[in-house]
């Protein structure tokens, strides 16, 4: 069965698109079918991919985001591109900002991407989904679609405040349109392990929102290394597979794939129990 995990956080620069990139190329190392959408105007995680000009594509979500109000038909698998690491990539660009403004007026505004998804999504094992840094349209569109939602932190950025933000908004489509919408958890990226504000972040996050959330044990380091991959268009596994940021993202591809089992195994217990 399909998993849909919207990559989601209001706040930019936090990681977000880095983080798509290398679970979704993880998790294709690992065996499994992945899509990636970029659902965000500027267009980062199709650059970060290496399609440099993302304006210039002849297709891209915002394209079949646009067939899907005006209810047209059209193959699922239009438009999509193969990287050569193994993903398959949904492209986005500067086109979703009109999309953007026109779904305020559409019928079903927020299931458009959703209805684009259920289309597509029978032939990957996860479909991830990179969100804009913002809680507009698109990102409820996103959340409309989505299994769960992973939430990247840059650690050194006190997220108190976004986060609640994030969470109620995520209470809301939950509590209106989507009803089986999970939290997987909170990333702590760019951790900057010499210093011991990195370290109160982490601890400061654990302790206010451990008992609500799941705030996952591997923490990405920060890395000039990481930082360039989005110039070079590959993965970190590629431009620097032996590097700490490397084996981070291999540890929470296995965490994130370890979700799934565990509330397998819970709704199992649950339904033994209630015989």
């Amino acid at each position: 069965m399909t998993k849909v995990i919207a990559l989601a956080n209001q706040k930019g620069g936090v990681g977000k698109t880095t983080t798509a990139v290398n679970l979704g190329i993880g998790l294709a190392t690992e065996g499994k079918k992945v899509l990636l959408v970029d659902a965000d105007a500027q267009g980062n995680l199709t650059d970060a991919l290496g399609y440099r000009e993302p304006d210039n594509l002849s297709i891209s979500l915002a394209t079949l985001l646009v067939k899907n109000m005006l209810e047209e038909s059209y193959p699922p698998q239009k438009g999509i591109l193969h990287h050569p690491e193994g993903i398959d990539l949904m492209p986005g660009n500067i086109e979703l900002s009109a999309v953007e403004v026109s779904l305020v007026n559409t019928m079903s505004r927020e299931t458009i991407l959703r209805s684009y998804i259920d289309k597509v999504k029978k032939d990957y094992d996860y479909v991830l989904i990179d969100c804009m840094p913002s809680l507009g349209m698109l990102t409820i569109n996103a959340l409309a679609a989505a299994d769960s939602v992973i939430i990247p932190v840059q650690a050194h950025y006190l997220p108190a405040k976004g986060m609640t933000q994030l969470l109620q908004t995520i209470s809301r489509v939950r509590r209106q349109i989507n009803p089986k919408l999970l939290v997987d958890g909170v990333l702590l990226t760019m951790v900057d392990n010499r210093t011991n504000f990195a370290k109160d972040i982490s601890f400061v996050l654990r302790r206010d929102y451990g008992d609500k959330l799941r705030v996952f044990q591997t923490e990405i380091p920060l890395s000039i290394r990481a930082a360039e991959t989005s110039a070079k268009g590959k993965s970190i596994y590629k431009h620097d597979p032996n590097g700490q940021v490397a084996e981070a993202y291999a540890a929470f591809t296995k965490e994130v794939k370890g979700i799934g089992k565990e509330r397998r195994q819970t709704r199992q217990h649950q339904a033994d129990h209630s015989r």
